[in-house]
């Protein structure tokens, strides 16, 4: 058949646009995306925060960010959302954007300014998730490689963070690196750079309320994606390479982390 003259340039620029799209998302290991949940692109500045919310943690929708000078500001700039910590107070900027979900896939690209200290302690990005009350797990970005844990789910109480992974390799100042956190039932993989890791702890199968951006100094997130995620029927195979390969580079953590803590 024919196309119309008018319909074949609009054909081909729809083709480019979805194999663009495509190529962005990197391949999932442990989880299969579904339904897109979220996805911001900081094209325009974000409506102020001006809801209630339970702490830190819960109790809002879409974006919760400069409500308090203990987290830092935030701004989108070109594209982009730039978090700075507050020099004075000493405390990463942190942003979270509110919905509920459980099983998820999530990927965004992250970039740690090079920009002076100013006394604040360490560079460093995050991307945390949390329940109604406090953080589930997390994975973390410094100068000298990136980690997955499970977190302090009770500030002060009893319960600890436990590390899951480890991958030591410098991550460059100014540059974007590109995460991929799959969270599916007790399990958690995190891809960044090419890189793997996964861990497994019983808090992770929370029901979850948030997912936060962590600045350390100076950091900035782009691309950010959320989709359902259901089971990867090649996991049990992934797993094992990723083990192995965690294993062989000592990135494992120093005792199995899957029991509660008494």
């Amino acid at each position: 058949m024919r196309l119309p003259p008018l319909l074949l340039p609009l054909l081909c620029l729809a083709l480019g646009f979805a194999t663009a799209n495509a190529e962005d998302l990197l391949p999932t290991l442990m989880t299969t995306r579904g339904k897109l949940l979220v996805q911001q692109d900081f094209e325009k500045p974000l409506p102020p925060f001006d809801g209630k919310s339970n702490g830190f943690a819960s109790g809002f929708k879409a974006w919760r960010y400069n409500s308090a000078a203990r987290g830092g500001h935030w701004d989108v700039v070109n594209g982009t959302f730039v978090g700075k910590e507050n020099p004075a107070v000493q405390h990463p900027a942190t942003a979270s954007y509110g919905f509920d979900f459980k099983d998820v896939v999530i990927q965004c690209e992250v970039q740690m300014h090079d920009v002076p200290m100013e006394g604040r302690p360490k560079r460093h990005v995050q991307v945390r998730t949390t329940d109604t009350k406090d953080y589930i797990c997390s994975v973390g970005i410094d100068e000298k490689g990136f980690n997955i844990r499970k977190d302090d789910n009770d500030h002060g109480g009893p319960d600890k963070a436990v590390p899951l992974g480890l991958t030591l390799t410098p991550m460059a100042l100014g540059e974007w690196h590109t995460v991929l956190f799959e969270i599916l039932g007790d399990e958690m993989t995190l891809t960044v750079d090419g890189k793997t890791m996964t861990g497994q702890h019983p808090l992770i199968t929370s029901a979850k309320c948030s997912v936060m951006f962590v600045a350390g100094v100076e950091s900035a997130v782009r691309n950010f994606k959320v989709w359902e995620a259901t089971p990867n029927s090649d996991w049990a195979k992934n797993k094992a390479t990723i083990l192995a390969s965690m294993k062989a580079s000592k990135a494992l953590p120093a005792a199995p982390a899957t029991k509660p803590k008494s």
